[in-house]
């Protein structure tokens, strides 16, 4: 290392042009592209706000490409200021060199920054800092520079032994200098990285604890497994972590150690003829054994951890958007029932705009089985309400409820459609302060049977209700990193939300909290201000709510729809901001605006170059043209009801060869689970897909597909249902 004088300026400061051209780079984009987003975000911009109306100044960047973007520059900004963190520490020690600094400055690997500061990060009592202790830095000293003696080894050691200082012989001097050079050696950055990459290129092994198989067997997979560290895939890596902490694995790193050591003894003792050469060469493998390869297993297994986490969300996010983006039924007058057998099942009944109207018990299952009197009771509520959907939940004796349903559906030929609704979280929004508030006066098995009505007639406007880490969106859900997970989950949220537009007069204020640049606290004071003065008639009277300031109008309002309004375009994406260029269009066609909303004719024949100016880009116009053909239009498929098989209801009546149809509940790297009616999801594995090849299970099936499949294998004492979509073979 460098002996130049320390350095006076020690800080560390952030360069948003370095992080443009470098973002750039690493994004495959343009610098412009990059910087205009940099700004935009900077300004207080939010990410809905910035794909929808700042186009322009983005180049038309998606949400995707501006979160990446997002990401990037909070990991940089993080970065620096741990850079700054630690350089002012090694000052403050006295020991920064102008080449360490450089060192420190131009790093860009969070994980090589920290083997930089670990010579000088403060240590735990290690064997080295109790050598140091005993005064025996000197003789590490001359150990570590391999030079020829001066004297001979007994009269050099002979200096070192104290009783005093706990170093009574030739053996403890020796390895305790020892302790100080391996230290030394492990916290070099080179010869970490070294082993680092022997890692990489190693095997991760599990094996069975001794007694462990019989009650892990849901892991047997991975009983006696090596698989190579580079072709680990994220599922099969958190199953193995899974299966260790529930104590039945024990994962450990596969290395050839012999050569590692034999190589590092070449690369750290470096004279053949140091009259220490042996014990340099023991503390080389001990260096190894003990700092260096734990070291590396540790790094390898946090980074896989790391990627693994990443791969998992990714998919779980995918999952909760086709979730979050199902197809809602529509203002329809819906019953909505919470299956039970004891406790009977909850009906409610919630008409068009998903008002609770009221609700009654029925006991159609076992044990009381008064299958006429609930029959009475739900042919009542049909009738009386004129209800044309009928919400099941898919818990507890979902099936039995279903069936029960469909005889009095047949009995006396309704025509109400019914459809089984996935409930997951509905337990636990019903007990949420957020149901309490909506719903006080009634009992919480009732709130949740609403939230099942709530989630057929809009899936979006419900499960926004809940915590999104409630709701099973994934195998290994809960394996993951939390703080990732939630944060992947709420921008889908808010991406879903912004996508499809939020009724300003209706809407709750969960789903309200996430309309761009609302937040929580403005949410609340939106509904209340909404409660006491009515609703809203257009967009600017949201400017009339306290601490809605001119920003956060700015961001929400084109997200934001007023129906029935005095303004038409208050109920479309134009934004405000762009309400003169609406009405220029009107007067070049010799109309008005109000006449120019969803008249596709009239805005086919719009000559969009005409209106391209500095304060309206050709994005921008190209957007306003396309939303006054279609205003609000929902980005939703249309609804469709999967048909399971009334035959079919337990595992036990599942045979192999029988074609079901079902609804894709979840979508992993290594297939798809279908909900077939049986309270136990079958598996199609990517192989059985489709008849072609298929890389990755999300481009063929998507959350909440209806798809016809196949029985092709069936476990009923392991709850394993094997599925395929190749339905001729």
């Amino acid at each position: 290392m460098s002996t130049s004088p320390l350095v006076s300026d020690t800080g560390f400061e952030f360069s948003v042009d370095d992080f443009c051209q470098v973002a750039a780079k690493e994004l495959s984009l343009s610098t412009t592209q990059v910087e205009g987003t940099v700004r935009l975000l900077e300004e207080g911009n939010t990410i809905p706000f910035i794909a929808r109306y700042r186009k322009e100044v983005t180049k038309g960047l998606d949400e995707r490409q501006l979160r990446a973007i997002e990401d990037l520059l909070a990991k940089a900004k993080e970065l620096a200021a741990r850079k700054n963190t630690i350089l002012k520490t090694i000052a403050e020690q006295g020991k920064l060199t102008e080449a360490l600094r450089e060192q420190i400055v131009t790093c860009m690997d969070p994980r090589v920054l920290e083997d930089l500061y670990l010579p000088y990060k403060p240590k735990k009592r290690t064997r080295a800092a109790i050598a140091r202790e005993r005064g025996l830095q000197p003789l590490a000293d001359l150990l570590f520079s391999q030079q020829r003696l001066s004297g001979s080894r007994a009269d050099i050691i002979r200096k070192f032994i104290s009783t005093d200082k706990d170093v009574p012989d030739e053996k403890v001097a020796i390895q305790g200098a020892c302790d100080i050079v391996a230290e030394q050696w492990a916290e070099n950055v080179a010869t970490r990285q070294w082993v680092l990459e022997q890692a990489q290129r190693g095997e991760l092994v599990s094996v069975v604890k001794k007694g462990k198989a019989e009650e892990g067997s849901k892991f047997e997979n991975y009983f006696d497994c090596r698989e190579k560290v580079s072709r680990m895939p994220a599922h099969r890596f958190l199953a193995m972590q899974r299966g260790e902490a529930e104590g039945v694995l024990r994962i450990s790193l596969g290395m050839d150690d012999e050569a590692n050591q034999r190589h590092l003894k070449s690369r750290l003792v470096t004279n053949p003829t140091f009259e220490f050469k042996a014990e340099l060469e023991a503390t080389a493998v001990d260096c190894y054994d003990r700092l260096l390869r734990p070291s590396a297993e540790n790094a390898l297994l946090q980074t896989l951890k790391e990627k693994a986490d990443r791969e998992a969300v990714e998919v779980f996010a995918k999952n909760f958007r086709d979730l979050l983006m199902a197809s809602p039924a529509g203002p329809q007058v819906t019953i909505g029932i919470d299956p039970g057998f004891r406790t009977g099942c909850k009906v409610v009944v919630v008409d068009e705009t998903g008002r609770f109207l009221c609700n009654e018990t029925i006991y159609p299952t076992p044990p009381r089985s008064d299958v006429d009197g609930a029959g009475n009771t739900l042919l009542k509520l049909i009738r009386k309400h004129n209800a044309t959907l009928i919400a099941i939940g898919n818990g507890t004796a979902s099936r039995e409820t279903d069936k029960f349903v469909s005889d009095v559906m047949k009995q006396h030929s309704l025509k109400v459609t019914k459809v089984m609704v996935n409930e997951s979280g509905a337990s636990i929004y019903s007990a949420s302060e957020a149901a309490i508030a909506e719903y006080p006066d009634l009992d919480v098995t009732v709130r949740g049977a609403i939230s099942i009505a709530h989630r057929l007639q809009d899936p979006l406007s419900e499960l926004v209700k809940i915590d999104a880490q409630s709701i099973g969106v994934g195998q290994y859900q809960h394996d993951v990193d939390q703080t990732m997970l939630k944060k992947a989950l709420d921008r889908e949220v808010e991406s879903c939300v912004n996508s499809v537009g939020v009724d300003a007069n209706t809407a709750s204020p969960a789903l309200l909290s996430y309309v761009a640049g609302i937040g929580a606290v403005l949410a609340k004071r939106i509904v209340s201000f909404r409660d006491e003065h009515g609703a809203f008639k257009s967009r600017d009277e949201l400017l009339k709510v306290p601490r809605l300031g001119q920003k956060a109008y700015q961001q929400a309002a084109g997200f934001l729809r007023i129906r029935g309004g005095s303004q038409p375009l208050d109920n479309s994406a134009v934004h405000p901001e762009q309400y003169p260029l609406v009405r220029k269009m009107a007067q070049k066609l010799g109309t008005d605006a109000k006449a120019l909303v969803g008249n596709a004719t009239l805005v086919a024949q719009i000559r969009t170059a005409e209106f391209v100016s500095a304060e309206a880009g050709e994005f921008t116009v190209r957007d306003v043209v396309a939303e006054l053909a279609r205003p609000g239009r929902d980005p939703r498929s249309e609804f469709k009801a999967a048909q399971f098989s009334e035959a079919v209801s337990e595992i036990g009546d599942l045979a192999v060869g029988m074609v079901l149809e079902g609804v894709v509940t979840n979508v992993t790297k290594f297939g798809a689970f279908v909900d077939i009616g049986v309270h136990q999801d079958g598996l199609i594995h990517i192989s059985q897909l489709a008849n072609h090849f298929v890389r990755d299970p999300s481009e063929v099936v998507s959350v909440g597909d209806i798809v016809k499949v196949k029985v092709v294998q069936v476990e009923a004492d392991r709850k394993r249902i094997a599925l395929t979509r190749r339905l001729d073979q």
